[in-house]
């Protein structure tokens, strides 16, 4: 079916072509990026710490008059978004111009740590808005982690 990811297993239901998005609470087509959203998911919720009742799905954000949605945004609890995951399909290489996609979505959004995966490869991108630069870190912080980083 789709490959083994770069995450720890997860638990997913699937069910004729489709994967339970836990967070938009329904079932939507299986598709290779699918795949790997809905194991990321999983890996912020059950390993990371981040309350699924404060992310979002497909999120819906505004660049230069066009619609664009974000694959996942993590708010904190006063609903600035802090985190935002940019999924590709296993086969999609991350590269710089994939990057600068989740770079336009900050640009509305300006959350604080940037994740850009295909289920295998990870960049992990924290926006140190205090000296005006980007720190590119080996693993995603834990929700203590970024409460800690951003307070």
């Amino acid at each position: 079916m789709f490959p083994l990811l770069n995450l720890p297993k997860a638990e997913l239901k699937i069910k004729d072509q489709k994967i339970w998005d836990i967070l938009r609470k329904k079932y939507v087509l299986l598709t290779p990026e699918e795949w790997v959203r809905q194991h990321y998911i999983h890996y912020m919720t059950t390993y990371l710490g981040y309350s699924k009742n404060l992310m979002k799905s497909e999120y819906q954000v505004k660049y230069n008059q066009m619609a664009k949605r974000c694959d996942i945004v993590l708010f904190n609890t006063l609903l600035k978004p802090t985190v935002i995951v940019e999924c590709k399909a296993p086969h999609i290489k991350i590269t710089a111009d994939t990057f600068y996609q989740i770079a336009k979505y900050h640009a509305t959004l300006n959350a604080d740590l940037l994740i850009l995966t295909n289920g295998i490869q990870h960049v992990h991108a924290l926006i140190n808005s205090k000296e005006n630069k980007i720190d590119f870190i080996q693993e995603p912080l834990t929700m203590a982690q970024l409460n800690d980083f951003t307070t």
